[in-house]
């Protein structure tokens, strides 16, 4: 019997469903791969913003990475949210050592404008956290505020948040650059893009696929995620996770 490909996410839950885990865990089963997670923080959040964030206590982050390692390795692992300095250094000695790839998404603010990373957040994670992965996927005001931190390591660069009727995402990966564009959708119906997006390249990594092709079939899966959106909420509404991972 062939071994199914696990992956795990290592982030914050959403209780509207769009983001965060919950979208990790849709996005790792539309590829077929397994999902684990270890949860980071407990957000009160529907598609018009966040109103109450809960940060679970560090030692207890680090048994549930803990708990999965040991008994279900993944292949592949993703970051999310992760709320603050003392959550950051706790993953980061627990995935010290790890041999498989970990895709960052520096989570700092979420859709609605709330903050999900405290200032002391940011010096941990560019510290402890970025050394440790094999690719950073920042939108534009995310770059910005790591700078150059970011110099010479692996990175998607997102273009979401750019001007024009075509979205242009940059990877730089060992050290050459690759371009994915896909035609803009004028939608609202956009909460969760980036957790998607991350979560979506881990999924393709598990499957063992190389770091490019991993990047444009994440992209692509997004589009036609965002292209069936189903319409939920008053604001920033979920993506259809339920489409299919693989072109």
């Amino acid at each position: 019997m062939t071994r199914k490909p696990i992956a795990l996410t290592i982030a914050g839950s959403d209780s509207g469903g769009g983001a965060g885990l919950q979208a990790d865990l849709k996005t790792f089963q539309a590829f077929g791969v397994f999902g684990t997670s270890a949860v980071t923080l407990i957000t009160a959040q529907n598609t018009l913003g966040v109103q109450r964030t809960f940060l679970l206590p560090p030692d207890v982050v680090a048994a549930q990475i803990r708990s999965v390692l040991a008994d279900l390795p993944p292949a592949a692992i993703k970051i999310g949210a992760l709320g603050g300095a003392d959550i950051i250094r706790a993953v980061a000695a627990e995935l010290r050592g790890a041999e498989v790839p970990i895709i960052l998404d520096p989570v700092m603010v979420a859709k609605g404008g709330a903050s999900l990373l405290d200032p002391r957040g940011m010096t941990a994670l560019m510290d402890d956290l970025l050394p440790l992965a094999a690719l950073t996927t920042p939108n534009l005001p995310e770059a910005e505020a790591l700078g150059a931190a970011l110099s010479g390591r692996n990175v998607l660069l997102k273009g979401g948040h750019a001007a024009g009727d075509t979205v242009v995402d940059r990877l730089h990966w060992q050290g050459r650059e690759y371009r994915f564009t896909v035609p803009r959708q004028q939608t609202h119906h956009t909460h969760g893009t980036g957790c998607t997006l991350s979560s979506a390249i881990a999924a393709g990594l598990a499957l063992g696929q190389p770091m490019p092709q991993a990047v444009a079939q994440a992209q692509a899966y997004v589009a036609r995620a965002m292209a069936a959106a189903p319409g939920l909420g008053g604001g920033h509404g979920p993506l259809e996770h339920g489409v299919s991972g693989v072109d």
